[in-house]
């Protein structure tokens, strides 16, 4: 398997590839990996992976941007519903809305910025959503 390299971005420091259970105990599901800060626990930093690459799904998130990105993904798929698109369109239309290539439009690569402006047009365009109705 390819490792990535990645620097944590709040501290310097590199992560390394861990088991989950290093971060999330016995919750974590068997075989799970993520990147985790070489600071944990005093470096609260760590990304999800990809299950058959290991690759980083993402960016490093401290608790803050990984709260952050919990709400814009939740928005994110009400909007989905909402609008009835189905997964290509809701991401086309991030894609669009932000200016983003394909690459670049995941949460998880999301700053807290970013989420923010996601959380607000999903609110935005559900809200016309619901007058059009």
């Amino acid at each position: 398997m390819k490792r990535a390299y990645v620097k944590c971005p709040y501290c310097g420091a590199q992560a390394m590839l861990r088991p989950a259970h290093v971060v999330h105990g016995d919750q974590a599901k068997q075989g799970q990996y993520l990147y985790v800060c070489n600071r944990y626990p005093k470096c609260d930093a760590y990304v999800g992976v990809h299950a058959k690459s290991l690759l980083p799904l993402g960016t490093l998130a401290n608790g803050d941007l990984r709260y952050k990105r919990i709400l814009a993904h939740r928005a994110f798929e009400q909007l989905q519903r909402t609008c009835k698109m189905e997964k290509w369109q809701a991401y086309q239309w991030l894609q669009a809305k932000f200016s983003l290539r394909r690459d670049q439009a995941h949460i998880a690569k999301f700053s807290v910025y970013m989420c923010d402006q996601l959380i607000a047009a999903c609110e935005e365009v559900e809200a016309n959503h619901r007058r059009a109705a």
